[in-house]
């Protein structure tokens, strides 16, 4: 039996997202909005892979630390350089083009070779003419405006001002190019927190095991108090939206029976006065999401654990205890 192309496209596009339904709800967990929160220093660092997360995980990409690397130019920019008419797209552009279309005119009109030597000779007088012009403004526009020296606080009147001559020693140094950027008056660059590594004991792996669990259920219960004694305020944030966006489709995410299946600390250290820690997480969890009025299964399976592997970060004050900061997904 032959088939129409319209028929054929029709049938593969169904299967793609017959597909693809499948994909979604076989990887329906509480979290699906990326990795999100901070580390410090490192929020825009990749961490180490472990035995746990052998793959690089994904990158924070919502994070309420400033990412103090390198930015691109901006785009604007290169298009307006691009676009700074020169001489020859300008006024002077447009005079010689002018000039070249009325000596053709005259061409055609039956002056001969003498009328294209005008042309030609009148061309060479506007490139002078036109060249001079351009140079002189070039110049001009090179020169900077000098603003009037600023008269000298307490001059005169024996103020405690503090004055340097400058001698024939220092005329050379006095007209150095200031860099780019900056000058001797900048302020100084803010400097970059020291970082130590340091020793987690079998108890901070404990409690990281334990907030595994408190987590999950804390968000399954939409207990916002319990988030705020766990995590940090900022990852509270981003929680409590993803619960705003369940309460607007009339959904809550079920999450139970959360088992830690293998764990490692990838890196630890201390900066400042707080301490922080990333650990990969593979646990097991049933979770699945619920109509709030029936309470009927809308996706995933409420008898089937589905299994994740995720980096935590935690963080923790000088004495203080350790909270959710940062989830990546593996």
């Amino acid at each position: 039996m032959q088939f129409s192309r319209t028929t054929r496209f029709a049938t593969l596009l169904a299967g793609l997202f017959l597909a693809f339904s499948m994909v979604a709800v076989d990887h329906a967990d509480a979290r699906r909005s990326g990795s999100f929160g901070s580390r410090g220093a490192k929020t825009f660092q990749q961490a180490p892979t472990t035995r746990t997360a052998p793959q690089p995980t994904a990158p924070v990409e919502r994070s309420m630390t400033p990412n103090t690397g390198p930015t691109a130019a901006r785009p604007g920019a290169a298009q307006a350089q691009s676009q700074r008419p020169g001489f020859m797209n300008g006024f002077g552009g447009s005079m010689l083009r002018g000039l070249m279309l009325g000596g053709l005119i005259g061409l055609l009109l039956g002056q001969g070779f003498g009328g294209l030597a005008g042309m030609f000779g009148l061309l060479m007088q506007a490139l002078l003419i036109g060249g001079a012009i351009w140079l002189v403004l070039r110049l001009l526009r090179a020169q900077p405006a000098r603003s009037p020296e600023p008269a000298l606080a307490g001059a005169g009147a024996g103020g405690g001002v503090a004055r340097r001559d400058v001698g024939s020693s220092d005329i050379g140094r006095s007209f150095k190019i200031p860099s780019i950027g900056g000058s001797a008056s900048a302020p100084a660059p803010a400097t970059q927190p020291t970082l130590h590594d340091i020793e987690l004991g079998q108890q901070d792996l404990d409690t990281f095991e334990r907030m595994l669990t408190e987590v999950q259920e804390a968000f399954g219960r939409e207990d916002h108090k319990e988030l705020r004694r766990l995590a940090t305020p900022e990852m509270v944030s981003y929680l409590s939206e993803e619960l705003a966006e369940n309460a607007q489709k009339d959904v809550r995410n079920d999450v139970s029976d959360v088992r830690l299946l293998q764990a490692d600390i990838a890196e630890a250290w201390n900066e400042g006065d707080r301490d922080y820690a990333t650990a990969a997480l593979n646990y097991a969890a049933i979770d699945v999401l619920r109509d709030r009025k029936s309470g009927d299964v809308v996706e995933g399976e409420a008898g089937t654990a589905t299994e994740t592997t995720e980096l935590w970060t935690f963080v923790r004050q000088t004495g203080g205890d350790w909270k959710l900061s940062a989830i990546q997904q593996a």
